[in-house]
């Protein structure tokens, strides 16, 4: 059986990305893809990479049709909840990858983002990241994407918090991510001439992914009997390569570690969770994670090293800011909202060299 799904707000690199996935999974059938700019042009116009695949173009999304299994709002923040408001009584089941569901708290959206149009809907969203949240997905209507920044770092911490290893009200995590992540509008912080050549510090406090970090890592903490302390210094910087994130945290721990401890602590919390990956060989020039062998897949890489120098943790996290960091955790929601295994569709290896 396949299942209909449309997409709202196709045109930008996440909707190119959602697009290239839903064409490939044996159980998705693409029945419309909008854009206001580009209605009535060919989806391939603007993404090559799709010739051969589909002939389909994009609509205006006055022409949608809601009569689909699952809907993708592919818009940009502060643009999505009045689509979600529109739709959700319908029945239909929706998966929102702007930010406006991913934070429980309207207080809290208003800090980072503007007041919520619609806070009534904030309980009923389920944060889309099925490493933490995999039984609450199968049974929501209403599932958030996943900043990209935040999962790289949530993903790093999550077993760490929940293990009580780390002093979760000292985490600091710097990050270097790729162009892409600014959308395909121009502007001029990913313009070429001013990008190339570059590692660009922007935002290096109270960036917005901030808010995910600490809202899931506290209930990762609060769940496992811990104090809801969590604090994350976060900054990110922006480097040349197109796709990738490679996140760097920094954390102190409340004892001292082995290595055997801290693997079994990720092996426990990540057993059932194929999209994660623990990378550690000294035997490889690949000994920590990195960005390129995870380009075009949805895995996670997480590797670390202890410091007994200076108490800490360090943990790196590496992934693809489109797959992983949004178009991938979407994927696999729909595949757990539908019953579906979580990795169809989705169960490729990258490519090697690139």
């Amino acid at each position: 059986m396949a299942y209909t799904v449309s997409i709202i707000g196709a045109s930008g690199y996440t909707g190119g990305e959602l697009m290239r996935w839903a064409l490939l999974h044996p159980e998705m059938q693409i029945a419309q893809v909008t854009s206001e700019r580009f209605a009535g042009t060919p989806v391939t116009k603007l993404n090559p990479n799709l010739r051969g695949f589909t002939q389909a173009e994009f609509v205006s999304s006055k022409q949608l049709n809601t009569d689909v299994d699952t809907l993708f709002l592919c818009l940009p923040h502060k643009v999505s909840a009045p689509f979600v408001k529109q739709y959700i009584e319908t029945g239909v089941k929706i998966i929102d990858l702007s930010a406006d569901f991913r934070l429980h708290d309207a207080r809290t959206y208003e800090k980072y983002y503007q007041p919520h149009p619609c806070p009534e809907l904030l309980p009923r969203a389920v944060y889309g990241l099925p490493e933490l949240h995999r039984e609450q997905i199968r049974g929501a209507q209403l599932v958030s994407g996943v900043g990209c920044l935040a999962s790289s770092v949530i993903l790093a911490t999550a077993p760490l918090v929940h293990a009580g290893l780390i002093d979760a009200s000292r985490i600091i995590a710097d990050s270097k991510i790729g162009s892409s992540a600014g959308g395909a509008a121009f502007d001029i912080s990913t313009h070429h001439p001013e990008r190339q050549g570059t590692v660009r510090a922007y935002k290096p406090t109270g960036h917005r992914h901030t808010a995910e970090m600490e809202q899931e890592l506290n209930e990762i903490a609060v769940g496992a009997g811990h104090p809801a302390n969590v604090s994350v210094g976060f900054s990110p910087h922006a480097v040349e390569m197109v796709r990738g994130i490679l996140s760097t945290i920094h954390a102190p721990v409340v004892r001292p570690l082995t290595d055997i401890e801290v693997w079994k602590a990720y092996r426990s919390f990540y057993a059932n969770s194929p999209f994660i990956r623990l990378v550690k060989d000294k035997g490889t020039l690949y000994r920590y994670p990195e960005p390129k062998p995870v380009a075009g897949t949805n895995f996670a890489d997480i590797g670390f090293e202890l410091d007994a120098t200076h108490p800490r943790i360090v943990v790196m996290s590496a992934i693809d800011n489109l797959v992983r960091g949004s178009a991938g955790p979407a994927i696999q929601c729909f595949n757990l909202m539908h019953g579906l295994d979580e990795k169809t569709g989705l169960w490729v290896p990258g490519f090697h060299p690139i």
